[in-house]
């Protein structure tokens, strides 16, 4: 129970803060900025609560580590369930902030929501979504793979995993505001409807189909060494 507990309260995390740095200071703060605010959500749980859940708080990563052969059916279908349950408590929270701020209202912010076409930054459209969330969660879900993989590499895992997120939001924000990960999608889809609601498939499907891709690809290549 621990571990599920764990990952509620790192995706929690991950997405008040995310999610909270693109609806109240995006302007301020920039694609860089908010690229940041989810590295560093990462790098900071990773060295909380890695060591007893993992610190997947991503359904894409935890997909990706079940194909690997890292996880139970089980402990799988209960890290999503708590992963989507600590997402919707970290958009209710930041809801409640703007809601008690001038900030123009919940809507004018947009919860840090992803979307295509009017709701991007440069109108890409349903595919061109799509197309770009299974790219940027397979190179993110690849490197995670990757760099937990050994542990050789586990004391720097957190550090790097935060600094992949980062720099693929650099360059996913402008085009759907950077999913990869099903929960931070879902939750603030769920508290605006319209729009964000009948978009929000593109960013499930999106990133777990890169986390499929990236972890069979994984897993051949890893193959290939041993055999090598």
């Amino acid at each position: 129970m621990k571990r599920y507990v764990c990952e509620l309260i790192g995706t929690l995390v991950l997405v008040l803060f995310g999610c909270g740095s693109a609806a109240i200071a995006g302007s301020i703060l920039g694609t860089l900025g908010i690229a940041l605010a989810f590295g560093l959500s990462i790098v900071a749980m990773a060295y909380v609560i890695g060591d007893t859940s993992g610190c997947h708080i991503n359904p894409a990563v935890s997909l990706g580590c079940l194909i690997d052969g890292r996880m139970t059916v089980k402990d799988f279908i209960f890290y999503v369930i708590f992963q989507c349950i600590g997402a919707i408590i970290g958009i209710a929270i930041l809801f409640f902030m703007i809601s008690q701020a001038n900030l123009g209202g919940v809507a004018a912010t947009g919860l840090g929501a992803n979307g295509f076409g009017a709701a991007s930054s440069i109108g890409i459209s349903m595919i061109g979504a799509l197309v770009t969330e299974i790219v940027l969660t397979a190179v993110f879900v690849f490197t995670v793979l990757g760099v937990t993989a050994s542990d050789k590499t586990a004391n720097i895992a957190g550090i790097v995993i935060g600094l992949t997120l980062a720099f693929v939001h650099i360059m996913g924000i402008p085009i759907t505001g950077t999913s990869v990960n099903p929960a931070r999608s879902l939750a603030p889809a769920l508290f605006l409807g319209g729009e964000p609601l009948s978009q929000v498939w593109v960013f499930i499907v999106g990133p777990l189909v890169g986390a499929i891709i990236a972890a069979l690809l994984y897993k051949f290549l890893a193959k290939e060494a041993i055999e090598a």
